[in-house]
């Protein structure tokens, strides 16, 4: 159905440039109008075939993403690994790198929030509570359940670490803070609308996803300030340099997040550092940048 309706509209319309995005849509778009003389430009927000990704994904994704990059006039990435990978393996026209969808740095940097009220407003009372943060649906895939296992060997520290999202793993997630005795120190806040007041009031934004693309949520802990400590995997390595921007731990390894976390609590771990890091990077990824890249790729 959508086929048709695809080929009908740019028929009926003399459509010249088509602009795609997610991999159903681009999937069915391309197959439609690979035989028209309409030019299909594609951004990729993340292969679901990655470095470490199941052999399923390999040996179904990577095949059709390959057959169908020979309809593809232009062929957009965000990361580095998606980048190099259709560059030697694919048949695109062209092939681009853009810094993500970019976000407006200046906006977030702006953003006033008036901590101790916004502390209140959580039930953090006092002062020199730790906060950490993290944000992402509550699934498999954003892997908060490592957090929050690592976190148990640290029940005698004075923090609170809240999670903001929704998703199919909230009560397991729940049940699992319940049974190692976290549940003062631990909340599922939900879906939230001041993700940037929360950052701002943050001492460590925590973001331990398997798979991403080139994560927003880093991005905008990134151009906040707040320091990062996140998995190191296709995208988040694209943003976080490990040492010099934030800090990055095997997914593999939860010892390696372990022992983050114990310099963390120490006051050994150097946040400013990481702070004024992220805060020069984060200047590349700003939406003046994307929009200039766009446009220049438009005009190619």
């Amino acid at each position: 159905m959508a086929y048709k309706k695809i080929k009908k509209v740019v028929e009926d319309n003399h459509i010249e440039v088509i602009h795609t995005h997610t991999p159903i849509a681009s999937m069915v778009t391309r197959l439609a109008c690979k035989k028209m003389a309409v030019k299909i430009y594609y951004t990729a927000h993340g292969f679901h075939f990655y470095k470490g990704a199941p052999l399923f994904n390999w040996l179904t994704y990577y095949p059709i993403e390959k057959y169908l990059s020979k309809y593809t006039n232009k062929m957009i990435t965000i990361n580095h690994e998606d980048y190099f990978l259709a560059l030697q393996k694919f048949a695109s026209e062209k092939t681009y790198l853009i810094n993500g969808v970019g976000i407006p740095v200046e906006t977030y940097e702006n953003i006033q929030v008036e901590e101790k009220l916004k502390k209140n407003e959580l039930g953090v009372c006092q002062s020199n509570t730790k906060i950490l943060l993290s944000v992402g649906e509550l699934n498999k895939n954003k892997n908060h359940e490592q957090v929050i296992e690592v976190l148990k060997d640290f029940k005698d520290q004075n923090f609170q670490y809240f999670i903001c999202g929704t998703g199919p793993l909230k009560q397991a997630l729940k049940q699992k803070i319940k049974k190692l005795g976290l549940e003062e120190k631990i909340k599922l806040l939900g879906y939230r609308k001041d993700i940037i007041e929360m950052m701002k009031i943050s001492d460590l934004f925590i973001f331990p996803s398997l798979r991403e693309g080139l994560p927003v949520s880093i991005m905008e802990a990134m151009s906040v300030g707040v320091p990062v400590v996140a998995s190191n995997i296709r995208g988040n390595k694209d943003l976080i340099f490990d040492g010099v921007t934030g800090k990055l731990f095997d997914v593999n390894q939860s010892k390696e997040l372990h022992k983050i976390f114990c310099t963390f609590f120490s006051g050994e771990l150097p946040l400013m550092k990481y702070s004024n890091g992220a805060s020069d990077n984060i200047q590349h990824f700003s939406e003046r940048v994307v929009i200039k890249q766009i446009v220049e790729i438009y005009e190619t």
